[in-house]
C-alpha cells in the first residue's frame, strides 16, 4: 500500500515533521489481532523497571528510523529487505584483516576486532548455505552436526591432523563428534581428571567444589573440554580468534556449547576484573610472555582470587631467535614471570602446568620493587580497552577467594551489598522472571503463527523445551530469565549480554555462574551467522533510543545471529513495539503482538524467523 503523503515528504521540516511521521508510521502499520496470555501470575507489579522513562527520546530515535524507511523504500511502502549474496552466508562484521591491513594496522592487530573500520555495506537478509538443516535437537545435536551448517570442508577436515580424526568422524553429511576420545592424551575426561588431581581433588566431579564453576577456555578446538564439563553442570565459555573458516567458536556454538569471537592478542576482553575461576589454553598458540607479558596480565585480570590457570603445550619446543643454549622453555619463563604476579606454580603432569592466583591480597605489597605494577583505575569497565602492563583488581570489593563462596554465589544480602544492589529489587526481579518464563514458554508455539509453514515431510512440532538451546538475553540486568530456565530445568544455556552504557551488572551475572558479556549494541555482535535459537530483550529498544542507534541495523543483525526457525521476544512499550513490528516485517519474521492485559502499555512482540531455502 502506498500512501500519498509519504511520496510528497522530501526533507526534514522541523519538529511538526517528526511527530507527523511517527504517527503515520504507526497509522499505515493496522495492528494483527493480538493474542493474549495469562498475566494473573505477574500483575502490574511484576514488570521489570523502567531503564529510560523519557518517552520523548523514543519519539526521536523513531522518526530516525522512519527518516531511514524512507530513504531506503524510495517513496514506496514498507519493503522487506532484499536477501544477502553467497558471499555473506558466513559473513562476521568488524573482521575484516585486508582492510585492516589498508587502514595500517600490523603485527597482530589487523586480526583482531576494528569496527571503527567497518564500511557501510547494503542492508540484507543474510541466507543460510545450500546445505543448511535445521540442527538436531539437544542433546543428540551435541554430538552431530551436519556438516553443511559450518564452514569446514572435507580437505581441511582431512588436513587436521591425527587429533583431529581422533575427535571427528566425517560421514557423508554429519560430523560425529566422541566425546568419550580425543582431547589430547588418553581422551577428555582423563584430561580433566588429571587436572582435577593437580588442584588436589579426587575427581572432576569434585571442581564445584573447590570453587570452580567457570572457565574461560582460550581456543577450545572443537569443544570436548567445554562439552565435559558442561556434563558437569559448569560454564565453561570457549573464546577463540576468528576464523573464515573451520572456525572453533561456530562449530562450538553449532554444537549447543556456549562461546564467542575473542582474539586474545591486542585489547581486553569484554569481561569485568575477577570474571572467572579458571582460564584453560590446551595447545592454543599463544606465546604468554611477548609484549611485556600484557597477555598473561589479561589472564591474571580476569581470573578470581585463588582461582587457576591451566597450560597444557609442549614444554621441550624452544622458541624465539636466540641461540639453542639461551632458549628456555614456555614453562619457564612463564614461571619467572608468575612470581611477579602472586601466582604459584601448584602442579606439572606430562605437559599440564597448572598456576594457582593468589587469595592473599597483601601479597602484592610484599614483592620486590621491580615487580609489575598495580593498575589504579579500580574496577573499569572493559569495552576492547588496550591491554594494561600493570595487575587490576586488586583494591576490587570483589575480591572473594573462590574456595570461600557459598554455593549460592552472588545472591546473599551480603554479595548483593558489594554489588549495589538492593536486596527486594533483586528478588522482586527474581520473581519476576520466574512468572515471565512460564507465560514465554507457552508461546513459542507455532500455533500462534496460524500460517506457520510446515516443512515437507517433517511431523507436527514438538515442545519447544526440545527446540532451544543456545538463547541470548540481550538486556539481562541480573541475570534472572538465567536463574529462572535453570530452576526450570530447560536444557538451554544464556549468554547474558549488558549493554556497555546501561547499569553495570555482569559482574554479579558472572559471580553467579551464569555467561556474560558486555557488548555495545550499535555494533555487531562478535559471533558467526545462525548461532542463536533464541534472542530475548526486555526494554532493550528503549535504552537504545537513548543511544541514536539504528533499529534497523540492530534487526538485521539480530536476524543474522539467529538460527532460521528461531525466536525473538521483545518486551517493551507500545510505540516501541510497533516500530519493532515493522521492522520484523522488513527481516521477514513472522510476528505478532502479545497484550499482557495488565493495564500497562507493555507488550510483547513474539517473532519466529522462517527458513528461507534457495
Amino acid at each position: 500500500m502506498t500512501s500519498p503523503w509519504y511520496k510528497s515528504v522530501f526533507g526534514l521540516r522541523g519538529l511538526l515533521f517528526f511527530i507527523l511521521a511517527v504517527v503515520a508510521l504507526l497509522t499505515i502499520l493496522s495492528p494483527l489481532t493480538s493474542t493474549s496470555y495469562d498475566a494473573s501470575s505477574t500483575g502490574s507489579s511484576a514488570l521489570v523497571p523502567n531503564i529510560y522513562s523519557n518517552y520523548r527520546r523514543i519519539k526521536e530515535q523513531a522518526a530516525v528510523d522512519y527518516l531511514d524507511l524512507r530513504s531506503l523504500s524510495l517513496g514506496t511502502s514498507l519493503k522487506e529487505f532484499p536477501l544477502c549474496g553467497k558471499e555473506r552466508e558466513s559473513y562476521v562484521p568488524c573482521y575484516n584483516v585486508t582492510g585492516n591491513l589498508l587502514a595500517g594496522l600490523q603485527e597482530g592487530d589487523e586480526l583482531d576486532r576494528h569496527c571503527e573500520f567497518e564500511r557501510e555495506k547494503e542492508r540484507c537478509v543474510v541466507r543460510p548455505p545450500r546445505d543448511y538443516k535445521i540442527p538436531l535437537r539437544w542433546p543428540l545435536g551435541r554430538d552431530i552436526i551436519w556438516s553443511g551448517n559450518v564452514k569446514i570442508t572435507k580437505d581441511q577436515f582431512l588436513s587436521s591432523g591425527t587429533v583431529t580424526t581422533r575427535l571427528m568422524l566425517l560421514e557423508e553429511n554429519q560430523i560425529t563428534f566422541h566425546s568419550e576420545d580425543g582431547l589430547i592424551f588418553d581422551g577428555v575426561k582423563d584430561y580433566a581428571r588429571q587436572i582435577a588431581e593437580m588442584i588436589g581433588l579426587g575427581s572432576d566431579t569434585e571442581f564445584a567444589q573447590a570453587g570452580v564453576r567457570t572457565v574461560l577456555d582460550i581456543g577450545c578446538g572443537f569443544g570436548s573440554f567445554g562439552a565435559h564439563l558442561v556434563s558437569l553442570k559448569l560454564m565453561p565459555i570457549c573464546i577463540a580468534k576468528y576464523e573464515a573458516t573451520g572456525s572453533q567458536v561456530q562449530l562450538a556454538l553449532e554444537r549447543g556449547l556456549p562461546a564467542m569471537i575473542g582474539n586474545f592478542f591486542s585489547k581486553q576482553l569484554p569481561y569485568p576484573a575477577l570474571s572467572f575461576d579458571m582460564v584453560h589454553c590446551a595447545q592454543c598458540g599463544i606465546t604468554w610472555d611477548i609484549k611485556d607479558a600484557m597477555l598473561l596480565l589479561e589472564v591474571d585480570r580476569v581470573l578470581k582470587p585463588g582461582g587457576y590457570f591451566v597450560l597444557t603445550s609442549p614444554t621441550n619446543k624452544a622458541q624465539g631467535n636466540l641461540p639453542d643454549t639461551k632458549k628456555t622453555s614456555i614453562s619457564t619463563r612463564l614461571n619467572e614471570l608468575s612470581k611477579k604476579i602472586c601466582w604459584s606454580l601448584t602442579a606439572q603432569q606430562d605437559e599440564s602446568f597448572l598456576w594457582q592466583k593468589t587469595a592473599d591480597s597483601n601479597c602484592y605489597s610484599s614483592r620486590s620493587q621491580d615487580s609489575i605494577p598495580l593498575c589504579k583505575d579500580g574496577d573499569s569497565v572493559p569495552y576492547y580497552h588496550p591491554l594494561v602492563p600493570c595487575i587490576s583488581g586488586t583494591t576490587s570489593k570483589r575480591w572473594i577467594p573462590i574456595q570461600n563462596r557459598s554455593a549460592v554465589a552472588g545472591t546473599t544480602s551480603a554479595e548483593l551489598e558489594i554489588h549495589g544492589i538492593k536486596p527486594e529489587e533483586f528478588f522482586e526481579d527474581t520473581q519476576v522472571w520466574r512468572s515471565a518464563l512460564k507465560n514465554y514458554w507457552s508461546l513459542l508455539t507455532p500455533l500462534i503463527f496460524s500460517d506457520h509453514p510446515k516443512r515437507p515431510g517433517d511431523e507436527d512440532p514438538l515442545p519447544p523445551f526440545n527446540m532451544i538451546r543456545n538463547v541470548m538475553d540481550m538486556n539481562a540486568r541480573f541475570g534472572n530469565l538465567n536463574s529462572a530456565l535453570l530452576e526450570q530445568g530447560k536444557s538451554a544455556w544464556v549468554m547474558n549480554v549488558v549493554p556497555v552504557n546501561a547499569r553495570n551488572t555482569l559482574p554479579i551475572i558472572l559471580d553467579r555462574g551464569f555467561a556474560g558479556v558486555l557488548h555495545d549494541w550499535c555494533e555487531p555482535f562478535p559471533t558467526y551467522p545462525r548461532t542463536y535459537d533464541m534472542l530475548h530483550a526486555n526494554e532493550l529498544l528503549t535504552h537504545l533510543s537513548s543511544e541514536r542507534c539504528s533499529l534497523m541495523d540492530l534487526f538485521l543483525e539480530m536476524d543474522r545471529i539467529l538460527r532460521p526457525e528461531g525466536w525473538v521476544i521483545i518486551s517493551d512499550k507500545l510505540g516501541v513495539i510497533e516500530m519493532a513490528r515493522a521492522m520484523a516485517t522488513r527481516v521477514r519474521w513472522e510476528a505478532r503482538v502479545i497484550d499482557l492485559q495488565d493495564g500497562s502499555d507493555q507488550r510483547l512482540l513474539v517473532c519466529q524467523k522462517p527458513f528461507l531455502k534457495k
